[in-house]
């Protein structure tokens, strides 16, 4: 089993008192974590499973006398994929409202209604975790870093789901799952009327990975309007299936602020949806695949650390380019991502003059490791 970062932070926020919120893509553990809790602390728990049709009737709109009388001999009280219940937001208030001496739990694939759902009921009744694909940092403390290492190019292709990475029918099981199981809400929300469109838009930005993308160009490209394009991709974004990066731009005469990246929230799925699992020799887009792999291990690993930074990649007008910025309380630090360690990059003097950045990191696959 993978040692899971979220295990003891969840495990220890269980207080009685407050709702634990856990989001993230369907399939990265989040159920299994949740079971995993409740063993250990051997307490009575009940499992709501937000797909299954027959919990989700049960519990739309319950009264708080039935509410009452289903939870009576449970001490823990699990809403799985909880955006598929309808006022899921106002059954956990009235639970943790009423003090029961009840922990109630809800876990989400999508921030599709569920956030809107959530965010004004539990309003100072909750604790929120983002789960995430297995992490680096996860999988070096599972199979210790000299183990760990050699399975970087895996990662690359096949990308870090927890059954990806300990399973051999690799290509299949990401098939199945960057099929429409990944985005069942989106589709099921109601928010896409053709899914052919959606699969075009993803393989469109899948090619588009580690470049600047427009939606314009993305329009002509899907052949739906820009508004539409903008509308999938935010759903995409609700979803955990992509992110966006927007660029650094504080001096206007000499810096691009209007464009943005968007990057896959795991490498299998992104080569899943261009059918392309060859290996890193064979690849012509190794560059692509290490700046989407970096930056969100990046992405993980401050979340799970809870850094209060902000990320950015920035280019100027005459085209130099910094692959990586983050920003914390303590200033900039500035990352370009080269996969091949024989090959050197320069900050651009541009950059340097005018954000004075706290460190400049040259990241490559033989250092990148003590980095997330």
């Amino acid at each position: 089993m993978i040692k899971r970062t979220l295990f003891e932070a969840i495990k220890a926020k269980i207080d009685f008192r407050k709702a634990i919120i856990l989001l993230g893509p369907r399939q990265v553990g989040k159920t299994f974590l949740i079971q995993k809790i409740t063993e250990e602390l051997k307490l009575p728990f009940l499992m709501i499973n937000g797909d299954n049709p027959a919990d989700r009737l049960l519990w739309t709109n319950p009264d708080f006398q039935l509410i009452q009388s289903l939870i009576a001999p449970y001490s823990l009280i699990v809403f799985d994929e909880a955006q598929r219940i309808v006022n899921i937001g106002l059954t956990v208030k009235m639970i943790v409202d009423a003090k029961l001496e009840k922990q109630v739990i809800i876990t989400g694939s999508s921030a599709l209604g569920l956030a809107d759902t959530i965010q004004e009921p539990l309003t100072g009744r909750k604790w929120e975790f983002t789960m995430f694909p297995v992490a680096w940092s996860e999988l070096k403390d599972t199979y210790t870093l000299a183990k760990s290492l050699p399975m970087l190019e895996q990662l690359l292709v096949y990308g870090s789901y927890p059954e990806i990475i300990l399973e051999n029918e690799k290509e299949a099981l990401l098939s199945a799952l960057s099929g429409s199981y990944l985005y069942k809400d989106i589709l099921e929300s109601g928010g896409i009327r053709k899914p052919e469109v959606l699969v075009r838009l993803l393989q469109a930005l899948a090619w588009q990975v580690g470049s600047e993308v427009s939606y314009n160009e993305l329009s002509k490209t899907v052949g739906i309007d820009k508004e539409t394009v903008v509308n999938y991709i935010d759903l995409l974004e609700k979803s955990f299936v992509v992110y966006r990066l927007n660029p650094l731009s504080r001096n206007d005469r000499k810096e691009i602020s209007t464009s943005r990246k968007i990057y896959f929230y795991d490498n299998g799925i992104r080569n899943a949806i261009i059918n392309n699992f060859n290996p890193i020799g064979q690849r012509n887009d190794i560059g692509a695949l290490w700046e989407n792999y970096f930056i969100t291990e990046k992405l993980k690993f401050n979340s799970y650390q809870k850094l209060p930074v902000k990320s950015w990649f920035w280019r100027s007008k005459m085209h130099a380019e910094i692959d990586y910025i983050e920003e914390g309380r303590d200033g900039i630090n500035a990352f370009e991502l080269k996969w091949n360690e024989k090959k050197n990059a320069k900050f651009s003097a541009t950059f340097t003059d005018f954000y004075q950045p706290k460190e400049t990191f040259i990241i490559n696959r033989s250092n990148f490791w003590n980095q997330v």
